[in-house]
């Protein structure tokens, strides 16, 4: 192996569905993100749905979040305009850091694929702790396009010229510095 080429690093994935009417057995969405990030390599932590609450979707991503065995959370539904859409509003205040250029990307590439109805979309992403979370919309398209197009390559060690996983060890400096621990 020459010195430029590396290795690929597994990471540990939870992955969240939002729905009122979906369980584990007929979640298309949660299927193809866990489909694809362990064809990937990368390990399936855990899996659940949640209903359209934001307190339970608020609990099980502070909890994932808090679980050093966890990396990333990705979370499916609820993202839309109706009453009970309520997952970026549970989450986002979570958020230590924004990461607003996933939803721009996004938007982008979700406008090649469904026009302007991209704009039903509040999908977002940021970090808790050291926990990346993206919070997508709750169509199996959409989870593709978002990790064929963004996602996976960024929790790709090999993917130049930067990705999040070469970044992943000092994403707690600054609580470092502040004299908090995780």
């Amino acid at each position: 192996m020459s010195g430029s080429e590396r290795s690929f690093i597994p990471l540990s994935i939870a992955v969240l569905t939002v729905s009122d009417t979906r369980s584990l057995a007929d979640d298309r969405s949660g299927q193809t993100l866990s489909d694809r990030l362990t064809q990937a390599g990368h390990r399936l932590a855990d899996r659940a749905v949640e209903p359209d609450d934001a307190g339970l979707i608020r609990t099980r991503v502070k909890d994932w979040a808090a679980d050093p065995g966890i990396d990333v959370i990705l979370t499916t539904g609820g993202t839309g305009f109706t009453g009970r859409d309520v997952t970026p509003e549970a989450i986002e205040p979570l958020f230590d850091k924004r990461m607003d250029g996933f939803s721009a990307v996004f938007h982008r590439l979700s406008q090649d694929k469904i026009g302007m109805s991209t704009i039903q979309s509040r999908a977002t992403a940021g970090l808790i702790g050291t926990t990346f979370v993206f919070v997508l919309p709750g169509s199996p398209g959409a989870c593709r396009d978002a990790w064929d197009g963004i996602i996976g390559q960024q929790l790709d060690y090999r993917t130049r010229p930067c990705n999040f996983v070469e970044i992943m060890p000092r994403l707690d400096e600054h609580l470092r510095r502040e004299g908090r621990s995780l």
